[in-house]
């Protein structure tokens, strides 16, 4: 039996690691099976582009990291051609946790699409062999693959707001917590430099991180979050005081010199505003989400949509929306609209996204952020909290787990066996700027 398909998860699919290129491809095209006598990749099936075509299209999609052309580097695994016009191609990765996956969906995508005749574009995702690993090491010239920052990471999520004070930190705080209770693995990057606050939140204070053997920062762990921050590199409270190129230099380190390890989510808490850090984290993160965070107040609403103009411009991708200070309930059960009504749902609606949750003003949790202690794990029955969980079930919902990697060859019986997934990489670190 020849080797299966890749399993498709959404648009994206992760299908089985293969040895030899030549005999192990996941499929050939349907112009292929349909032109036998033809040389590869010709085929006339009225106005849809041939398998040449398309694979010339695809050498204008460059790895970012090998800097050359995924056909030069032949990682488009297959082609296939259907006579509706729908295409499929399947792109072999390095890794199975690729940080930049989304890079290649979107430029395949865009490469085949703009073709004559193309009515829809699959992009699927399979992993290259140990075989084919050590080939293309030894046709680079390279001892080892770059596996890519947060390379065990599945799921990137930038939590802003346009204007600061509309909580989103504590928000941040508590969603990562709320991630680990539902049984994901959670990180926190505080990336708000100069308004710092997530080491409090989590009653971390100014803790050093260790350093492991292979020179790498150990992010600090609580209430099962691994959490990083400058605050953990200058005196609790100190100012930051640092201008683009530093705070360039120091993001670039949290991501790429940090031992995240393997995470199901990492929320990185941005600054306010449209600055330095979003456009840094948009050329490091090509593939993460951003998640909106504002109040009713329709003031609000509005700044908050200029950061999604900037995610727009930076071309992240919008996730959702998550009203922040939503009402406030009196312990009579009076409800006012302290900031006003639907600026949240107005935002999402004008965005196209969905509004994750309506988060409530309650007293606890801001007692809580400030003792250091997530409402969601303290007091799981407070109506903030059960807002908070509701919002954390629906960034689960909107990244679906991916399939397991299955070996080419099935066991005694006829079953295949799981692979273990694929080492991370461990390269050397770097002084940190403020260390």
């Amino acid at each position: 039996m020849g080797p299966a398909r890749p399993a498709r998860v959404g648009h994206v699919a992760l299908g089985a690691e293969h040895g030899d290129r030549a005999t192990g491809r996941l499929a050939r095209t349907a112009c292929d099976s349909s032109h036998r006598g033809e040389p590869a990749g010709f085929c006339q099936n009225g106005g849809v582009p041939t398998r040449e075509q398309i694979v010339k299209a695809l050498e204008v999609v460059i790895d970012p990291e090998l800097r050359r052309s995924i056909v030069e580097l032949e990682m488009v695994r297959s082609v296939e051609i259907g006579a509706n016009g729908v295409v499929d191609v399947t792109v072999s990765l390095t890794t199975a946790g690729c940080p930049i996956r989304g890079h290649f969906q979107a430029a395949v995508a865009q490469a085949v699409g703009a073709l004559e005749g193309v009515a829809h574009v699959n992009v699927f995702f399979d992993v290259l062999s140990d075989a084919e690993k050590a080939a293309l090491r030894e046709r680079l010239g390279r001892a080892s693959l770059p596996e890519g920052a947060l390379a065990q990471v599945r799921n990137v999520v930038c939590v802003g707001s346009g204007k600061g004070g509309v909580g989103k930190s504590t928000l941040t705080a508590n969603l990562a917590a709320a991630l680990s209770a539902e049984g994901r693995h959670a990180g926190v990057l505080d990336a708000d430099v100069w308004g710092y606050s997530i080491p409090r939140m989590y009653g971390l204070g100014a803790t050093r991180p260790p350093v492991s053997a292979q020179r790498k920062i150990v992010p600090l762990e609580a209430y099962g979050v691994k959490v990083m921050s400058i605050g953990f590199f200058v005196e609790e409270d100190a100012a930051v005081v640092w201008r683009g190129p530093m705070l360039h230099k120091a993001l670039s380190q949290f991501l790429q010199d940090v031992e995240w390890g393997e995470l199901d989510h990492l929320l990185i808490d941005l600054p306010p505003g449209t600055g330095d850090v979003s456009m840094t984290l948009a050329q490091l993160l090509p593939q993460a989400r951003f998640v909106i965070v504002t109040t009713p107040q329709p003031t609000a609403q509005r700044v908050a949509r200029r950061s999604a103009e900037m995610a727009h411009k930076v071309s992240l991708e919008v996730a959702g929306v998550i009203e922040n200070m939503s009402g406030f309930t009196t312990p009579t059960g009076e409800r006012y609209q302290i900031f006003g009504e639907g600026g949240g749902q107005e935002l999402a609606d004008e965005l196209e996204v969905p509004l994750l949750g309506k988060i409530p003003l309650t007293m606890p949790l801001r007692e809580h952020a400030d003792s250091g202690r997530p409402l969601v794990l303290e007091d799981p029955d407070d109506p903030a909290a059960q807002a908070i969980r509701q919002a954390a079930r629906g960034l689960i919902a909107m990244a679906p787990l991916e399939l397991p990697v299955l070996n080419d060859g099935g066991s005694a019986n006829g079953d295949s066996d799981i692979s273990p997934p694929p080492p991370s990489a461990q390269p050397v670190g770097m002084s940190l700027p403020m260390a």
